[in-house]
């Protein structure tokens, strides 16, 4: 059987990490700021409902960007597309950094929101303009890198500046990574030529894409904020969403090539199994991501900077998948990667079903390892498929499709986790207070306080658990789709035959 093992040049490993150094901020950004609500609501004298708009704006922001990115890097230079965002996102940092209160911090949250919008579909465009699809899965486990570990330093990062300095310095140390970035990006970043300078906006599917992923994600996120999928809100905006999507697909099969996403890239088929992984990963990946740091706090007690560093096991496990992972993308395919890596996400999941406060912190580092291994290897494949059998001028539109896939199953697989905590939590302490009022329990009144205490720590715990189980369980949906991932070994067979 016939493998491409050749290696990355220089020059494509050069270019390839200038672009990631260039996302690094907007990846660490976001999982930074989600530390910093409470700080934020004491700073403004504010409520956690406005404060949280910090997040939500940030990603509609995103979400409303990423359409534009597609006709931004036909149109023009990609190099000073992708600097136009690095720019953007250091303005909005700057003001961020600055605001007087906390309705302009949400405004700022919006230009930084957008700047990174445009940012990180870029950086998949130019990777495969860079290399070519024969080494996207090198080239992708190198762009994995700071979307993996994004969510794993960021609270670390966060949490050493919520204690020893002022949340403003969340936004403050963006500007000298931006501006770092921008500045390799005019020294060293080579020029990517407009794809097609005719190009023409495709305006009235790029605000229909914009609008229906901001009404879902902002539905999800209100199911987030309210405990409950079936909220008046969450059932409004999903639905809104959805006809929104129905109409840009009568839209899309009537402008046909020129449409933002046109409907000719769903006749491939790793492309779909792609888009449709991505979006179970926010549940797979995403949910447990948030659920850990919270376990490590809520239940043993810890503080963030340790809860971060609890994490550490995990970043090490997907640095040390990093390598492989890509050369075996290249050689044998996508399919069988994600299978194996679903495998290990699982067994390195499910036991958090069973760990509690007490349980040894050197088995907890062991199962980590072994999720950041398996989790290391479903990112970078996936999006690798996203990309193989498409013609250059359909990168740009294709790198669309999936970070909009990505930002709606990242904020289902948040707001997935979140709901099934408060939903137990709620449920299960009403009837506990419910037995503790009617003489359920026979207490002595000077043990009461211990008594409930303890039982909050363990209806937490459960809560937890039962939390990690069923995200452990959705990973087995994943299975499906990723069978129809691309097979190399297979295809090769059937050439040789």
């Amino acid at each position: 059987m016939a493998t491409n093992t050749q290696k990355l040049s220089r020059h494509t490993l050069a270019v390839a990490w200038i672009l990631v150094i260039g996302a690094l901020a907007p990846m660490l950004d976001s999982t930074m700021v989600n530390i910093a609500i409470h700080s934020l609501t004491t700073s403004f004298h504010s409520t956690v409902a406005t404060v949280q708009w910090t997040i939500t704006g940030y990603v509609l922001a995103t979400g409303i960007a990423v359409p534009f990115s597609g006709w931004l890097i036909n149109r023009f230079n990609g190099k000073f597309v992708f600097l136009f965002g690095e720019i953007i996102f250091l303005i909005g940092s700057l003001l961020s950094a600055t605001a007087g209160s906390i309705n302009a911090l949400n405004l700022d949250r919006l230009v930084q929101g957008f700047g990174a919008g445009i940012i990180v579909p870029l950086l998949t465009t130019l990777l495969v303009q860079t290399a070519g699809q024969e080494h996207m899965g090198q080239l992708m486990a190198v762009v994995g890198l700071p979307i993996l570990l994004g969510p794993i330093l960021g609270p670390v990062i966060g949490g050493i500046i919520l204690k020893y300095l002022s949340w403003r310095w969340i936004f403050w140390i963006n500007a000298p990574v931006a501006a770092l970035s921008a500045g390799i990006i005019i020294w060293k970043l080579p020029n990517f030529p407009a794809l097609n300078k005719q190009a023409w906006l495709d305006w009235p599917g790029t605000l229909l894409l914009a609008a229906g992923s901001s009404a879902i994600i902002y539905g999800v996120v209100q199911a987030s904020t309210k405990a409950s999928f079936t909220n008046h809100s969450t059932l409004t905006f999903a639905s809104v969403g959805l006809v929104i999507f129905a109409i840009y697909f009568l839209w899309s099969w009537r402008a046909q090539n020129k449409a933002v996403l046109p409907l000719s890239l769903f006749a491939h088929r790793s492309f779909n199994a792609s888009m449709i992984s991505l979006l179970l990963a926010g549940v797979v990946m995403n949910g447990p991501m948030l659920l850990l740091p919270l376990f490590f706090q809520q239940v043993r007690g810890m503080s963030v900077i340790n809860a971060g560093l609890m994490l550490i096991p995990q970043g090490l496990g997907m640095l040390v998948a990093r390598p492989t992972i890509g050369r075996l993308i290249d050689t044998i395919g996508s399919r069988d990667v994600v299978l194996v890596s679903l495998v290990l996400t699982f067994v390195g999941t499910l036991p958090f079903t069973v760990f509690g406060a007490k349980t040894s912190v050197i088995w907890i580092a062991i199962v980590l390892f072994v999720r950041g291994i398996g989790v290391g290897g479903i990112l970078s494949p996936l999006m690798t498929d996203a990309y193989t059998g498409l013609q250059p001028i359909q990168i740009p539109a294709a790198s669309i499709g999936t970070r909009i896939t990505q930002n709606v199953g990242g904020a289902l697989g948040s707001a997935f986790v979140a709901t099934l905590i408060s939903k137990y939590v709620h449920a299960h302490l009403n009837h506990f207070q419910h037995q503790v009022k009617t003489g359920h329990y026979h207490v002595q009144p000077a043990e009461m306080a211990t008594f409930l205490h303890h039982h909050m720590i363990l209806i937490q715990l459960h809560a937890f658990q039962n939390a990690f189980l069923i995200t452990t369980l959705a990973s087995l949906l994943m299975f499906l789709p990723a069978l129809f991932l691309t097979n190399k070994r297979k295809q090769q067979k059937n050439l040789n035959d």
